[in-house]
């Protein structure tokens, strides 16, 4: 796949360079039509993408920084890669993750797109190429550094032309579980390089650990500091059934409708909804449904 950025592809001096301050100031005068859209926004104006789910009303603004967050296998890395071959199909979209190599990346979203766990290579071939400008992968694995990582972002905004950054994870930005004030100025530098570049960046962030399975985690769980949900504009929580799974595993017989993990939208700043969407797995396809049995 042509579309795989590496290090040699940007120009880090520029990027890591301070932004001239008098490309920020602009007339009041030059704000007209965003003014109106506020006041009066058009029947027929261009839709905020959302999840996809029916049931779920998040959406991605431009100008934002969701915060998706779970337990480790709770699976917000997987339904975020889901979420992000939705939104390349209408919108650039970038895929930074540190955990993952874009072929294993890429493999899992492509059997999510087919809905089919060992999908032909012609199948893979015409989804590889369909996202030719579209879907892009940046490729470092291992640990780097927030300037860097907002390099990444500003390259992606401006040369690629990307609406979407996902950043996974918060943890591999910043060394130090207890590095709060590093953590801060991270976060706070996203939401800032989102709102000049009008971009939407997702960055995953994990929980801290619990006892208890069956309890719904909250904000107050994810790691780090405080400061983090504060700043973001969207917080979203992905908690799964562990429980129903292993009674499924013993044999034991298991509500078709309980949900195998549950989407909790925690904050939504600009949203007028919060509240949680059931979801179920299939782990053929590694896709999530808001129907139960999915394929």
């Amino acid at each position: 796949m042509k579309n795989i950025l590496v290090d040699d592809d940007i120009d880090f001096d520029y990027y890591l360079s301070e932004t001239d301050a008098a490309e920020k100031v602009r007339p009041a005068s030059g704000y007209l039509n965003e003014v109106m859209h506020v006041l009066a926004p058009a029947q027929d104006a261009p839709r905020n993408p959302r999840m996809p789910f029916a049931n779920c009303f998040v959406e991605f603004r431009p100008g934002e920084v969701t915060l998706w967050a779970g337990e480790n296998g709770s699976g917000k890395s997987m339904l975020q890669g889901q979420v992000m071959a939705g939104l390349s199909e209408k919108q650039g979209v970038c895929i930074a993750s540190f955990e993952m190599k874009p072929p294993m990346t890429l493999a899992r979203i492509v059997r999510q797109v087919t809905q089919h766990g060992k999908p032909s290579k012609e199948k893979v071939r015409e989804w590889l190429d369909s996202t030719q400008g579209k879907l892009w992968l940046y490729d470092q694995q291992g640990t780097t550094d927030a300037r860097r990582m907002i390099a990444v972002v500003k390259h992606c905004a401006e040369r690629l032309n990307c609406k979407h950054i996902a950043i996974d994870s918060l943890m591999k930005c910043v060394r130090g579980e207890d590095d709060y004030n590093g953590q801060k100025a991270f976060v706070d530098d996203l939401t800032a390089a989102a709102r000049d570049y009008n971009v939407h960046i997702h960055l995953v962030a994990h929980m801290r650990k619990s006892n208890n399975e069956r309890g719904m985690p909250g904000k107050m769980d994810i790691k780090g500091t405080g400061a983090i949900t504060d700043l973001v504009d969207n917080v979203i929580i992905l908690w799964r059934n562990r429980q129903k799974e292993k009674d499924a595993e013993a044999g034991k017989e298991v509500n078709r409708n309980d949900p195998d993990t549950v989407l909790i939208c925690e904050k939504q700043r600009n949203g007028d909804w919060e509240g949680r969407t059931k979801l179920y797995f299939s782990r053929t396809s590694m896709r999530y449904s808001d129907v139960p049995r999915v394929v």
